[in-house]
């Protein structure tokens, strides 16, 4: 593995507010950025384009809290998980002393802890940051026993479905592709949207489903697993099953969270699996009468005629679909982690300013208006939050049994080899497909994964 380069030095900085602003523009409009002016240490905190402005918000207030002591500066990374690691690797590799705080998807925790760019949270610090923090989102930022980030968020994926199509909701993956196929043949909606395409999605789908089954793809000293038992097989072979059925959607090899979204919301779909902010969409149509505002027949079909019923109505949650009937599923979870840069120079007030940053008040606000679950345990609690997430209590549930992927620095070769192994999922071949993916998962691991 290529060492990542990087300065060993520590030396505090004091650096002018419009200097950190400034640090994300090109040259040629940095022209006029270059003032010395004294003021408060500037800690700069990158952040994933989605919920930027909750963001800056918590930015805001965490400098009003230091009292003088520093400034954070909210600074907004592209808009593509793939784009905002590049740029965050490319940056610390070159030893950018601007970079002080980030946002760190939950799968680059191993990754950027091997190559150097990321300081580890002191044992007093990490103590304070675990207690009160949901287990399965801390698990994501866990790394050989060290933790490496602070949890800012997380995310996880639920059953929704039309309760007129399925007035008991279906608990395992082989009960809904049977209700699907039985509501295809009535001539009823009938999809299952879930995310397919060739990306993520689908790796976290299979990640579900593998784990769910007693399964998982690597171990954190790197050995692989995925051709253990028989998890991957019969994760595989439900993939298989939902993309080729009858009742499939057309373009679910190409579908994403939005895709799926908006087939439910057009009455297309009786079920989906999906994270929390499609309860938020369909229950705010859009003036044009679309969203979760379209109306459907009294069997349940979507239709222009005012019939005063729409699928907003009859949406529903329930928990994430089984794959053993005895065993909960357990959801592969998201979210984002807020790491320490191994490049900045105010690493102390960077670990201080991280935990204001993800503190009650600032979850809060995040889950509130930005539509992001906290990770704090006591926040499913509170009745603000509970009035935006209806679904809250199935939320907690599940991720209390989650699934965290593979902690592993080859994590994003490993998901570019299995995404493109199970797309298309209709012709996914259960018996063939599990030595191919050792094969290929052996060869990313190896290769590490980290970005030149």
């Amino acid at each position: 593995m290529r060492e990542a380069v990087h300065p060993t030095s520590r030396r505090p900085r004091r650096r002018a507010l419009v200097a950190g602003a400034c640090a994300v523009l090109t040259a040629a409009a940095v022209a006029g950025c270059g003032s010395d002016a004294a003021g408060p240490p500037v800690l700069n905190f990158y952040t994933a384009a989605d919920a930027a402005t909750a963001y800056a918000a918590a930015a805001q207030a965490c400098t009003e809290a230091a009292d003088g002591r520093y400034t954070v500066v909210q600074q907004t990374l592209p808009k593509s998980a793939d784009d905002q690691r590049l740029q965050l690797a490319r940056r610390l590799v070159a030893g950018d002393s601007e970079v002080d705080l980030m946002t760190l998807d939950v799968t680059w925790t191993a990754e950027f802890a091997e190559a150097g760019w990321i300081e580890p949270w002191p044992e007093d610090l990490a103590a304070q940051v675990a207690e009160g923090t949901l287990e399965g989102p801390l698990e994501t930022a866990m790394y050989q026993d060290r933790l490496w980030g602070a949890p800012l968020n997380t995310n996880t994926q639920l059953l929704w479905y039309r309760s007129d199509l399925a007035p008991t909701p279906p608990r395992t993956w082989d009960e809904m592709i049977e209700m699907s196929e039985v509501l295809f043949e009535q001539g009823l909606p009938s999809y299952i949207e879930v995310q397919a395409a060739q990306y993520e999605g689908i790796v976290v789908w299979f990640n579900t489903l593998l784990t769910s089954a007693g399964g998982q793809i690597v171990s954190e000293d790197g050995e692989v697993l995925v051709g253990q038992g028989d998890a991957a097989r019969l994760a595989a072979s439900i993939m298989q099953r939902v993309a080729s059925s009858p009742a499939a959607d057309p373009s679910l090899s190409v579908a994403q969270e939005n895709d799926g979204r908006l087939a439910m919301e057009a009455g297309l779909a009786a079920f989906q699996v999906n994270y929390p902010f499609v309860n938020a969409s369909i229950n705010t149509p859009p003036p044009d009468g679309g969203g979760g505002g379209t109306f459907i027949d009294e069997a349940g079909r979507p239709t222009n005629v005012d019939t005063g019923r729409r699928v907003a109505d009859v949406f529903a949650w329930a928990p994430y679909p089984r794959v053993d009937p005895n065993e909960q599923a357990t959801v592969t979870i998201g979210g984002f982690n807020i790491g320490v840069s191994t490049t900045g120079g105010d690493q102390d007030l960077a670990f201080e300013a991280a935990q204001c940053l993800r503190n009650r008040e600032n979850q809060l606000f995040n889950a509130v208006n930005a539509g992001i679950p906290p990770t704090l345990a006591a926040l499913y609690d509170d009745p603000e939050f509970q009035a935006e997430y209806p679904a809250w209590e199935a939320i907690r549930e599940s991720l209390r049994s989650a699934s965290v992927r593979p902690k592993t620095p080859a994590y994003t070769s490993i998901s570019i080899v299995l995404a493109d192994l199970l797309n298309p999922p209709a012709e996914i071949n259960p018996e063939t497909i599990v030595p191919r993916m050792v094969e290929e998962v052996e060869r990313a691991v190896n290769s590490e994964g980290l970005v030149p």
